[in-house]
């Protein structure tokens, strides 16, 4: 092999370990904006209870059982201040003076009741959320969208293009 040989392969080594390791980027660096908004403040909407159980009779006490989990899955804590919690006709619930702590998940209720660091509510007479099919949607306090998650039949459109679908 001559000397001139080495260089050239040694460049297409380079070239060749440089374009792998570009098309092995991990997921989330291949993901949309609007997953990497998720990505970033690892907050995300971890479970629904959107059809109350037992009768819905509007009573105080059902409307606080239907809900939806919020979850911070980073370390840091996520100010939640402005952030809104919405359904697809609508209505929406806006964090106030809220943190929500690393690793931890608060319950958004419907009904009334007293806010402490798990459970905060809406301050609604009527349910919110679609027992058959709806779609909750988290967006930050400068409108971008963070997380969705559906449940009944899939939906698509009325979110700017940023429904992902996710059923939970």
């Amino acid at each position: 092999m001559s000397s001139r040989s080495i260089p050239r392969i040694a460049a297409a080594t380079l070239a060749a370990g440089a374009a792998l390791g570009a098309a092995a980027l991990p997921a989330s660096a291949q993901t949309s904006p609007h997953q990497a908004a998720a990505y970033r403040s690892g907050v995300v909407i971890s479970d629904v209870q959107a059809d109350s159980p037992g009768y819905d009779d509007r009573s105080n006490y059902s409307l606080n059982r239907e809900w939806i989990d919020v979850t911070n899955t980073s370390r840091r804590s996520v100010n939640l201040d402005g952030w809104t919690l919405s359904d697809e006709d609508g209505h929406t619930y806006t964090f106030n003076h809220y943190r929500l702590d690393g690793r931890s998940t608060v319950r958004v209720h419907t009904g009334i009741g007293r806010d402490t660091y798990r459970d905060v509510y809406q301050d609604r007479r009527n349910y919110v959320w679609d027992n058959r099919s709806d779609t909750a949607t988290l967006r930050n306090d400068h409108g971008r969208f963070i997380d969705d998650a559906s449940w009944g039949r899939h939906h698509r459109g009325g979110h700017d293009g940023n429904h992902h679908g996710r059923r939970l």
